[in-house]
């Protein structure tokens, strides 16, 4: 048996129906669900990516792209994004990635899809590769595709005292004017994310800057006196 395969079969033996409708209503999905929650979705995964190991980094990321492209049900899509950074293919975060994480990004173009991927996944690149990957972010940072510079301003939000604080404003600022909810969404999130490093620098920018409300609610969340 595939590994796709393999997935389909595991997913659909927990599918939920009387779950699977709300689950679709709450992310306003067109793609529907099958009913399955995190904590068993992850734990037959683990099990199915255990018994079908990828030999190769190109036939890993063509099993990403294969559940991901041909994927029925949401939870699929899901599984490749838990695929993509599965501890057996550590070593193969490499550049060779981006084009993959590209595609999920721009196919995806919803929070649930999207935000682990622009953390965990472009955010690992960022750390291994910051030369390269910086000019990426900054390029995408002022895409026309909102997914993409969303993915730019939360490229850091786990680097904690390790974020560069100027590629975090460079990759913000070309969102400041888009009154979309999920980019002034993610410049908060960004900014709220620093704050647990550096509240005085994030108010200082917030109080500086042509920044939305929603954006500087978020941002100022958990500082002190905001």
């Amino acid at each position: 048996m595939t590994l796709l395969k393999a997935v389909r079969l595991a997913l659909t033996e927990l599918a939920d129906p009387a779950r699977a409708e709300g689950m679709r209503s709450y992310m306003k999905s067109e793609m529907p669900f099958l009913g399955v929650t995190a904590v068993p979705r992850r734990a037959a995964l683990r099990k199915v990516f255990a018994e079908h190991r990828l030999d190769s980094a190109p036939e890993w990321r063509r099993a990403v792209l294969a559940l991901w492209r041909e994927a029925e049900y949401r939870e699929e899509r899901y599984a490749a994004i838990e695929l993509s950074a599965h501890r057996f293919y550590r070593s193969w975060q490499t550049l060779y990635t981006i084009p993959m994480y590209e595609e999920m990004i721009v196919t995806g173009a919803w929070w649930d899809l999207v935000d682990d991927i622009a953390v965990h996944r472009i955010g690992t690149l960022l750390r291994l590769y910051p030369e390269s990957m910086r000019r990426l972010v900054l390029e995408w940072a002022h895409d026309p595709d909102l997914w993409k510079r969303r993915t730019a301003i939360l490229s850091q939000n786990s680097f904690k005292d390790r974020t560069d604080v100027h590629l975090l404003y460079a990759c913000i600022e070309p969102s400041l004017s888009d009154t979309d909810f999920f980019a002034r969404k993610a410049i908060g999130w960004a900014l709220r994310e620093y704050a647990k490093t550096n509240p005085q620098e994030v108010l200082r920018y917030v109080k500086h800057q042509g920044i939305s409300g929603l954006s500087r609610r978020e941002a100022l969340r958990n500082v002190p006196d905001a």
